[in-house]
């Protein structure tokens, strides 16, 4: 799911801050098509990534080399556009609770679950960010309203949680642990998303700004808690070590300008579409790669889940949107906000931010 919320419901899997940049005046390169498959697998592949790290580093030290990574990679991106850091204690404030939420906690909390659960099931738990996010706009944001589909979305997607996990075996077989953790890294990102929301929009900055320094602050937040927790590590295995710096530069870097292009280029409810394919990539990859075992309760618990989602991020005919995330990895998810394409490098009334890809 990675590095900044996402618009509406977009994973992830990551994220920082506003509304997209607009639409650039030169059509790009590869067709949005072709973008969109990219993003749904480097978001959908990020818990397999997550997994093979662990296998080499400590849950914080598999975060903190994704956040250096991904920071990386957007520090780049604002050098080459020339992008100015945000300004004001006050802003660079709120970005830090962001970090918190939507960065350091939800990717340690994935990276700690991911040592006692399979990467398929981390990718699934993803999966209910927007009905967390569904939950909490209609408490915290007043001008959500609860509508029928949406609160028979919530059931029936807290019904394929249950179906996921076995609930009439009595969760036999279940880590409570490791699967508490990655639900509350799913709950972690809605709950940033609103708060930014509340205290970043119109704050005059870029989104590429806002999401490069809430990826440093996040970053510096986790460089401070891992020497607390973990010893240096003994080598720098090959393997692992790939890992972590892909899940960093693709999953938390890459995926975040691709999820700007193509909500500019085709609009957030088309884009945000990616959610739905992150906890089926994960899955397969989990099963294919890493060989993890698959009983028939998960694939349709899933199913039941992001149909759950898909109503809550509905419209009724002839209403207004339903406000929304995300894998990872991440897209964004029902937080309430919303983005608009076209409107702007600058931040707007509705905000929505970067890239909560995955986890």
């Amino acid at each position: 799911m990675s590095a900044t919320a996402a618009p509406e419901t977009m994973p992830a899997t990551e994220s920082a801050a506003l509304s997209p940049p607009a639409a650039p005046a030169a059509r790009p390169a590869l067709d949005w098509r072709i973008r969109f498959g990219a993003l749904s697998l480097i978001w959908g592949f990020s818990f397999l990534l997550i997994k093979v790290g662990t296998e080499g580093y400590a849950p914080f030290q598999v975060t903190l080399g994704r956040l250096l990574s991904g920071t990386a990679v957007l520090a780049v991106a604002m050098a080459v556009r020339r992008e100015r850091l945000p300004r004001g204690a006050r802003t660079w404030g709120h970005l830090a609770v962001a970090a918190f939420f939507l960065n350091a906690l939800p990717f340690s909390l994935f990276a700690y679950a991911e040592l006692t659960i399979p990467s398929t099931l981390a990718g699934i738990c993803n999966a209910t960010s927007p009905l967390w996010g569904m939950a909490l706009s209609l408490v915290a944001l007043s001008e959500d309203r609860p509508t029928r589909r949406r609160v028979a979305g919530l059931g029936l997607g807290f019904l394929g949680v249950l179906t996921v996990l076995g609930a009439w075996q009595g969760f036999s077989g279940l880590d409570f642990g490791g699967t508490a953790m990655a639900l509350l890294a799913s709950l972690s990102y809605p709950i940033g998303w609103i708060y930014v929301r509340r205290t970043l929009a119109g704050s005059g900055s870029s989104t590429l700004a806002l999401t490069g320094s809430q990826l440093f602050l996040g970053t510096a937040q986790i460089a401070l808690v891992t020497p607390l927790f973990t010893s240096a590590p003994d080598g720098f295995p090959l393997l692992p070590t790939l890992a972590v710096v892909a899940l960093g530069a693709l999953g938390t870097g890459l995926a975040v300008l691709l999820q700007y292009g193509l909500v500019a280029e085709v609009g957030p409810t088309t884009a945000q579409m990616v959610t739905y394919f992150i906890p089926v990539i994960a899955t397969a990859a989990g099963v294919i790669v890493l060989g993890e075992q698959l009983s028939w309760n998960t694939p349709v618990g899933a199913l039941v889940v992001l149909a759950g989602a898909a109503l809550t991020q509905s419209r009724a005919r002839g209403g207004r949107a339903s406000t929304g995330r995300t894998p990872s990895g991440g897209a964004g998810t029902g937080s309430g906000t919303r983005t608009e394409a076209g409107s702007g490098s600058k931040t707007g009334a509705r905000t929505g931010i970067g890239a909560g890809d995955h986890p």
